[in-house]
């Protein structure tokens, strides 16, 4: 059963070519949207793109275009955004999602080249496709914004300093776009997941322990497991659809409960 119908909308995702950016994308095709994937891994986007024209053609037409883009570099997100601009005219929904973890280590420890990574990354490279794809909102008189955050992002995040630090810039982001913008008929939200299972926490656990790793990353959370792939996607189908047609500058959390201690 389709819970939604984006039939008709066009989709520019970053990191589509994994983990919940790929989740999401598949959902989209379901619901009859077109995407335009970019990921800095063209071979995780081609399958990506692959499996979303499949879908299109069971259902409801989807379309795919897949994108070598690695967001720290801005002439690559312009160039991503004009390319699906060239293909489809218009961006009716933006998912910035891309986005690197790090070695769990306190601040003291922590390496500065890491550092820069991961602010490039999560935070400045987000801030090229926010700034790209707001201008062309603002072309078009309209249209829907969903930055991937995180609980570290609201939140203390003891041993992941530099993620917790980019994602907090992630939600300040939201909210400055979110009022500056809504007057054009823009909306800016964010998503702000707990732990999920995906395959950058698949690694964690991995590395870490297995089962026990399990334990300790939901020790403190209420709900006592990591939320799953679909779950999360449900969230951001919601969150971009028609049905959400009031809500701007929001931080929508996923976490079982973990920030209501």
């Amino acid at each position: 059963m389709i819970k939604y119908n984006y039939t008709g909308k066009v989709v520019f995702l970053t990191g589509g070519g994994s983990g919940i950016g790929k989740a999401a994308a598949l959902e989209f095709a379901r619901a009859g949207a077109s995407l335009v994937l970019c990921d800095i891994n063209e071979e995780a986007a081609r399958e990506t793109a692959a499996e979303v024209e499949a879908l299109g053609s069971e259902s409801l037409g989807a379309e795919a275009l897949a994108l070598v883009c690695d967001v720290r570099d801005k002439k690559q997100v312009q160039a991503a955004l004009a390319a699906a601009l060239e293909k489809f005219g218009r961006i009716d929904i933006a998912i910035n999602n891309a986005g690197v973890e790090h070695a769990m280590l306190p601040i003291t420890e922590c390496d500065d080249e890491e550092w820069d990574q991961i602010l490039d990354v999560n935070l400045k490279g987000l801030f090229y496709c926010l700034k790209n794809e707001l201008q062309q909102m603002i072309r078009q008189k309209g249209g829907i914004i969903l930055n991937v955050a995180s609980v570290a992002g609201i939140s203390g995040a003891p041993l992941m300093g530099p993620y917790a630090a980019s994602k907090h810039g992630v939600v300040g982001l939201t909210k400055t776009a979110a009022a500056e913008n809504a007057r054009y008929g823009i909306r800016v939200n964010a998503i702000c997941p707990g732990v999920t299972k995906t395959p950058m926490v698949e690694r964690y656990l991995e590395e870490n322990g297995g089962p026990d790793a399990v334990k300790k990353l939901t020790a403190a959370v209420p709900m006592r497991r990591i939320a799953m792939v679909e779950e999360i996607v449900d969230g951001i189908l919601w969150l971009c659809s028609e049905n959400n047609s009031y809500m701007t500058g929001q931080t929508v959390t996923f976490d079982g409960g973990l920030l209501s201690i």
